[in-house]
C-alpha cells in the first residue's frame, strides 16, 4: 500500500484564478483511490490576470521575468495554505500556466518556475508535464484522462468545461481524449461587453436566440473535422473563432446563445453513450447545462459535488505528479498520439 499527500496546483486558460487542493492518495492491490482536502481558488488581481493574458506578446525577458515572478507568488500562496490548514505535504504538483501550446511544432510552455515554488514552500514540487509528450511527437494534451481512468472509472465520460471542451473515454480497451471545442474563453470574452467576468449561471446567453447561419459558420472551423488526437491552443481560437463573432451583426445575446448550443451539439457529438461526468467551471452554467441534457440522448448528463466541479483538474493534477514521483507512466499514447506512454514532469527536490 502506497500513501502520498499532494497539493495540486491549477490555472486554466479561463483565467479564473490559481486552484489549489489537497488530496491523500492511496494504492492497494493496484488500485488507486483518493481523499480530498481542502481547497482554494485565488482569484488573479487586475494586474496579474493582465501579465498573463498578454504573455505570448512579451519579450524573451519579460516572459522570463513572469516565469518567475509568477512561480514566487504561486509558492507563496501555496505556503499560506499549507500554514493556514495544517498540512503534512510530501510535494506539490504544479500544472503552471499555459503561455504557447503549438504542438505541430514541439512547442508548449506552461510558467510558474518550478524552483521558485519549492523553495518558498521548502516542498518538493513537480512540473512541466507536457513537454516531453510533445517532444515524442504527442499533443501533450489533454493529460486529466489517465487520472479519469484510475480515479473516475466508474463514469462512462469524463467532460471538462473549462476554457476548453475536453472529453476522456474508454474505447476497445484504450483511454481516448481530445479537447472538443472553446468554452469559456469564448464565453468570458463575450461576457465582457456587459462587464461581467463571466455569464454567471448563463443569465445572458439564456436571453438570446439560437442564430441558425452563426451555428453553420461556427460548425464549420476546421478543427470541428479533424480527427483525434487533437489539441486547443489560444492561439488557434484566436484566429479562427473570435472573427466569427466579431464579424457578426447579431446582438452578444444571440452570439452567446449561439455559442453554447454550438458547445453543447459539439459535445453530445463527441461522446458515448451512458453516463457524463461534467466538471470544471462550466458545470455552473446553468444554461449550458441545460442545452448539454437537451441535446444528449443516449445517458446521463452527472453535475458532482461542487468540491469535484472546482478542483478535478487540480485534483488529477496533484495525481499526475504521484505517477511521475513513481516513475508510472502519466501520459497515455493512445490519447495524446505520442510514439509511447511516458512519464513526463520535472522534479525538483530539495531533500
Amino acid at each position: 500500500m502506497k500513501e502520498l499527500r499532494v497539493i495540486g496546483l491549477m490555472s486554466g486558460t479561463s483565467l479564473d484564478g490559481l486552484d489549489i487542493a489537497y488530496c491523500e492518495f492511496t494504492q492497494n492491490g493496484g488500485k488507486w483511490t483518493f481523499k480530498s482536502g481542502p481547497g482554494v481558488t485565488i482569484s488573479y488581481d487586475n494586474s496579474l490576470k493582465e501579465q498573463l493574458q498578454n504573455a505570448r506578446s512579451y519579450t524573451g525577458y519579460e516572459l522570463s521575468r513572469l516565469h518567475v515572478d509568477y512561480g514566487k507568488w504561486t509558492g507563496l500562496q501555496v505556503k499560506n495554505f499549507i500554514a493556514q490548514h495544517k498540512l503534512q505535504v510530501d510535494f506539490i504538483s504544479s500544472h503552471g500556466h499555459t503561455v504557447f501550446h503549438q504542438p505541430e511544432i514541439g512547442l508548449t510552455l506552461q510558467i510558474g518556475d518550478l524552483n521558485h515554488i519549492a523553495s518558498a514552500t521548502q516542498k518538493t514540487t513537480i512540473g512541466d508535464f507536457r513537454t516531453l509528450d510533445v517532444a515524442m511527437g504527442g499533443q501533450g494534451a489533454p493529460l486529466v484522462p489517465i487520472g479519469d481512468e484510475l480515479l473516475f472509472a466508474q463514469y462512462d465520460n469524463c467532460l471538462n468545461l473549462g476554457g476548453i471542451a475536453n472529453v476522456s473515454f474508454n474505447n476497445d480497451g484504450k483511454r481516448k481524449a481530445f479537447d472538443i471545442c472553446p468554452v469559456n474563453i469564448v464565453l468570458n470574452a463575450l461576457a465582457a461587453h456587459f462587464g461581467k467576468a463571466y455569464d454567471d449561471g448563463g443569465k445572458i446567453s439564456a436571453e438570446g436566440k439560437v442564430d441558425a447561419e452563426l451555428l453553420k459558420l461556427l460548425n464549420a472551423v476546421e478543427f470541428n473535422l479533424l480527427p483525434a488526437p487533437k489539441s486547443l491552443g489560444i492561439e488557434y481560437i484566436e484566429k479562427e473563432y473570435f472573427p466569427i463573432l466579431k464579424s457578426s451583426t447579431l446582438s452578444v445575446q444571440d452570439q452567446m446563445c449561439t455559442f453554447v448550443e454550438y458547445i453543447a451539439q459539439s459535445i453530445v457529438s463527441n461522446v458515448k453513450p451512458g453516463s457524463l461526468l461534467v466538471t470544471g467551471g462550466g458545470a455552473k452554467n446553468s444554461f449550458l447545462i441545460e442545452r448539454i441534457k437537451h441535446n444528449f440522448k443516449n445517458g446521463e448528463v452527472v453535475v458532482p459535488e461542487v468540491a469535484v466541479i472546482d478542483f478535478k483538474e487540480a485534483i488529477i493534477f496533484a495525481f499526475l505528479g504521484v505517477l511521475r514521483y513513481l516513475n508510472l507512466p502519466n501520459c497515455l499514447a493512445s490519447v495524446t498520439g505520442a510514439k509511447k506512454d511516458c512519464s513526463g514532469g520535472v522534479i525538483v527536490q530539495l531533500e
